[in-house]
């Protein structure tokens, strides 16, 4: 029996300080990372459907789903998670709250395919017709829910808790859909595939495309985060999920129609319900996937929430982007390297 425990003992030792294929040693042997059951967190749900970033990391990843990119930032701050795909308003707000601390982000996702639905006889034809209406966005302080308080700040509207005749209200993305059903609400401001689902199964129609409000149509939509303590403890472990994010955001370019199938077939696991094909090939055409994080509109975004006084003092991002590794793996792969 002594025996028999001496060489278990040895062998858990041996075990121990083995360095895995993925990892170096004293690397963590998992990723904590979360996404969104949405169009534009396509990477994730494709490398989860057919566990590419497992193969490539040749580590286990627990996964974790979120409506909304304020709580995935709590599941940050909490250590619940390691990292997240999630949107750039979460993300300023997030890294101002922590004094640039807690995380960074170290790639982009997604471009594009946000903007503002309305309901047909709302009522709404023009930028002049949202007096009294109620538009939803998916959780206060979410990416859409800053733009759309930046657009209706800019065109003369007050909300209605500061007096005026808007209202914006909060819904996650199932309920906007819903009440929009019902005639409850007058519009949504809000994601793919989310944007498509109210024009093709509740008769929307979309009122605005938000790439058309930025330079060349491209904008943040999907931002990478991760935790600095954990990026710090594992660059062989970061470096190759940002390679998998690389190769899967190819993957995805090179066959729309069958990441579109794979995609599909993802959502219907995380949400219970697939989306109809003109569903999903409408949010597909509006989302440009990318690694790139558009760093640019990642500060105007910052800017313009200091303007409408979500954020109280000027933003301070310095710091928040560390694309240096993203970077070393685009030039292995010869591909154009981000700026920050």
């Amino acid at each position: 029996m002594k025996a028999i425990h001496c060489a278990k003992l040895c062998l858990a030792i041996c075990i121990n300080g083995l360095s895995l294929p993925g990892v170096e040693a004293g690397e963590t042997r998992s990723l904590r990372l979360g996404h969104f059951p949405n169009i534009t967190h396509a990477q994730a749900l494709y490398a989860k459907a057919g566990g590419h970033f497992e193969r490539k990391l040749e580590t286990p990843i627990k996964w974790s789903s979120f409506n909304a990119g304020p709580t995935a930032i709590e599941a940050i701050f909490t250590d619940a998670i390691d990292a997240s795909f999630v949107g750039p308003s979460p993300a300023i707000n997030g890294f101002i709250r922590s004094r640039g601390e807690k995380f960074v982000i170290v790639a982009g996702g997604a471009s594009g395919g946000a903007g503002l639905v309305v309901r047909k006889g709302a009522g709404i034809q023009s930028e002049k017709d949202f007096g009294g209406k109620t538009i939803a966005t998916p959780q206060l302080g979410n990416t859409q829910d800053i733009a759309a308080r930046v657009w209706f700040a800019e065109h003369g509207y007050k909300l209605r808790e500061k007096g005026g005749a808007l209202t914006l209200l909060a819904l996650s993305n199932p309920d906007q859909l819903t009440l929009f059903k019902k005639d409850e609400i007058h519009g949504a401001w809000t994601i793919e595939p989310w944007l498509a689902r109210l024009e093709v199964e509740a008769g929307g129609e979309l009122f605005l495309d938000e790439k058309t409000l930025w330079p060349d149509g491209r904008y943040a939509t999907t931002l990478l985060i991760m935790n600095r303590d954990f990026l710090a403890r594992n660059p062989k472990l970061t470096r190759n999920l940002l390679q998998a994010l690389v190769e899967v955001t190819g993957q995805i370019n090179d066959d729309k129609i069958g990441a579109a199938k794979v995609l599909n077939a993802q959502l219907k696991k995380e949400t219970g319900k697939s989306l109809d094909d003109a569903v999903i090939a409408k949010a597909m055409e509006r989302v440009e996937f990318t690694w790139d994080p558009v760093a640019a509109s990642l500060r105007k975004s910052a800017e313009a929430a200091h303007q409408i006084g979500f954020l109280r003092a000027p933003p301070d991002l310095k710091g928040i982007f560390q694309l240096k590794i993203l970077n070393a793996v685009l030039k292995e792969k010869s591909l154009p390297t981000v700026a920050e």
